[in-house]
Parts: structure tokens; sequence; C-alpha cells
């Protein structure tokens, strides 16, 4: 049943520079993911599958491939009253300047929300991995007659610090806030009753009463919900906690965008991208299916379109339209395909200019790496992962994050190059 009167606001985030280079050349919400999809996909399918039909993605750097694939991807018939807008960052007569922060990006967009003539408002994040039931979370909030509600999710002393931790009274209701406490501070604030994962941690996550969400955001200047917006409320309003246990990963580091890539390759993954009931949409692209010619494929998510010759293929995510030549070895890889086939006559223009063509060529060893799309991997080249605390480094065709390599968008790695 459709939740009509329920708006999301889909954050579409800022630089996304812990995401880097992968974000050199778009938002973070466009960064592909699983072989064939897209972040922003996560949160817009989730709505969907909620019934919450009514979503706008709020959308400020490097936002062009984002707002083509949106375009391209949600459209709804003239019956449903559903519909997915793009809010862009735009100047005003009421402000002359972009968003300074999340809050900040909703402020700017009052009057938008208003016209919405909806009742609550779900803020989400562009890119986080998770399936949620916002069915289920908008009924508990209006069954506490909530102000704000917070979706939060226990977790390990280990990982308390990364988040905003919270605690809550025996009816559920928040009653302090603590952003990313560091390890020395967590004593007192356990309160999930679970020895393995004693705290409750903010998913950025976020249900508000429509004339609530506009009282606290015209009352302050305040720029961003998880560190000021949200600790004023729980000082002022009624506000409480849906824990959810299910899995949910924040993609916000390239080290956690890789680690939630190889989690779809186990056998029994965490997150089902093969779910009937709740499936996660994504652009349709009429593509053939994949063809492989005396290959070895071990645990391995393989998309549409692609051409592999020969090849061993364990534990990795082969994206769109992946070429992979042969007596190629790719191990722990997210490789993210391309937008295009190249035509036979490409291929010669790729001859006459000395360049490999798209894809990875003939006696290559990749492993642990992300190649972004378009790359051009020439013959015998060598690319490994090296230690988690390896030294940064960048260069215009790639970069060591995390001891990961990440090959940029478009890179161009030579014939025999060992990274």
């Amino acid at each position: 049943m459709a939740l009509r009167d329920v708006l999301a606001l889909i954050l579409g985030g800022g630089r996304g520079s812990r995401l880097y280079p992968l974000t050199k050349l778009r938002a973070k919400p466009a960064v592909p993911i699983g072989g064939k999809y897209r972040l922003i996909d996560i949160p817009i399918s989730n709505c969907l599958n909620s019934g919450v039909e009514k979503i706008y993605v709020l959308t400020q750097f490097l936002s062009a491939s984002l707002h083509r694939h949106i375009y391209q991807t949600y459209k709804f018939d003239t019956f449903s009253g559903g519909y997915v807008y793009v809010l862009a960052a735009e100047e005003t007569p009421s402000g002359m300047d972009w968003y300074q922060g999340t809050a900040d990006a909703v402020r700017k967009q009052l009057p938008q929300i208003s016209n919405a003539r909806i009742d609550d408002v779900l803020v989400l994040s562009g890119d986080h991995l998770y399936r949620m039931d916002y069915a289920e979370f908008i009924g508990l909030h209006r069954a506490r007659r909530a102000d704000v509600t917070i979706a939060v999710q226990p977790v390990s002393r280990a990982d308390a610090p990364r988040f905003g931790i919270l605690e809550i009274d025996g009816e559920g209701r928040i009653t302090s806030f603590h952003e990313k406490p560091p390890e020395e501070q967590l004593d007192g604030l356990e309160c999930t009753g679970d020895d393995a994962r004693p705290y409750l941690a903010s998913m950025g996550i976020y249900a508000f009463r429509h004339d609530v969400l506009h009282d606290v955001l015209v009352e302050t200047d305040a720029e961003d919900f998880g560190k000021q917006i949200i600790p004023a409320a729980i000082d002022t309003r009624r506000v409480y906690a849906y824990r959810f246990d299910g899995y949910w990963r924040d993609i916000g580091t390239i080290r956690a965008f890789y680690e939630a890539n190889m989690g779809l390759t186990l056998s029994q993954p965490p997150f089902q991208f093969h779910d009937p009931c709740s499936p996660i949409y994504t652009r349709p692209r009429y593509l053939p299916p994949s063809r492989a010619e005396g290959c070895d494929l071990v645990r391995t998510a393989l998309a549409e379109g692609c051409l592999i010759e020969s090849a061993d293929i364990s534990d990795s995510v082969i994206g769109l339209r992946s070429v992979i030549g042969r007596d190629v070895t790719i191990n722990r890889t997210v490789m993210m395909g391309a937008d295009y086939h190249e035509a036979p006559e490409g291929k010669v223009e790729n001859r006459r200019l000395g360049r490999p063509d798209v894809g990875v060529g003939r006696g290559s060893i990749i492993e642990g790496a992300i190649i972004d799309k378009n790359a051009r991997i020439g013959e015998g080249v060598v690319i490994r992962s090296q230690p988690d605390n390896a030294e940064v480094v960048e260069t215009n065709d790639y970069a060591i994050c995390e001891g990961i390599v990440v090959i940029a968008k478009n890179a161009v790695i030579p014939d025999g190059t060992v990274i």
C-alpha cells in the first residue's frame, strides 16, 4: 500500500573525498556497486518496495551522471502520483550559496517539501547498502507519536567510535546522543543487553513529522543533521529509536566499498540482490548475455554483456560489458566494466594510437583491486594489493588507498606495467 503522505529526501552527498578516486568524476551516490547498480538505487528501491513513491534527491557535486541515471531509470505512469525528482543546489533570492551540509540542504528545499502535501518526511543517505521496510519504520514512528525517529543498529565497542552513539529509556525514547565518542568515554553508554554489540549507533536514517522538520530547521542555522540537529532535538522533542538488526553498511570509504562488494561474492552473501519480494531496481540496458569461453569462474558475480576468454576469475565482481582477454587471472577484485562495447574500427584506432582496448589484456594478473569504468589495461600487466598501512599513492591513472589499488575511470595502463 502506498504511503502517499510520506516524502523521502535522499541526500546526494558532497565531494565524497573518502571514496576518491571513485568520486573523481561522479557524485558518491552514482558510484557503481554490485556489477550493475549504483548506490542511489538502494534507497530509491527501498522506498518503492515500502510504498513510498514521493521521492526527492538532493544533489550538488559532480551530479550530471547521477541526474542522468535517475532520469533514465525511475519513471512513473500518470495515475500513480509517484515521482523521483532531483533538487539540485541553486541560487535563489533567499540564498546565493551552495548547500553547506545535510541540514542546510533540506532547509533550502523547505518550500518544495511543503508543496508535497505530506505528514512525515524520511531523510535518507545516498551511500548506504541495506534493505529496510520504511513502512514498518514509519508505522512505529506514528504509533509512538514521535516527533523524530532515528534508525539505530547495535554495534561493538570496537566499532562504536565511528558512529553517533545513543542512549534510550525503557520505552525506546532517546535520552542522549554522543557523536563518535572515543573508546575511553564508552563506559556507561551500553543499552542493548548484548555483550557482543552493547551500543546503539545512529544509521543516519530519520523520520520527521513534517511540521517538526520545518521548525527545527528554521529555528537554527545548524548545517548538519547528525552533529547538530539531532542532538538539539533530543533535548526539546519526542525522539525515539527504531532498532534495525539487518545488514547495513555505510559505503563511505574505499575499504568499506571494497568489502561490501566482496561480501556479494560469498556463498551466503550478507546482502542479497536476489530478493523477489524486495528487488533492487536500476536502469534497464537491454544487453546481450555474458559469454565466457574456457574460463574458471569461482564465487564470481557476473553482470550482463561481458566477453571473457580463457580466464581464471575468483571472488570478484565483474561489471557490465567487461572484456577480459586470454590467460588473465583476476582475484578479489571489483571490475566495474564499461559504458560501451568498442566497435572493430575503434580497436583499429587503438592500435594506431598504441593504447590497449577497453578491458583487461592477455596474460594480466589482478589481485585485490578496484577497476573503474572504461579502464584500458594492457597485456602482461600485474596489479596487486598493498598492506593496509601502505603509503597513499595517487597518479592520473591509479591510486593506492588503504592498501587497495584503484584504477581510475578511463585510465590507460600500458602493457607490462607492474603496480
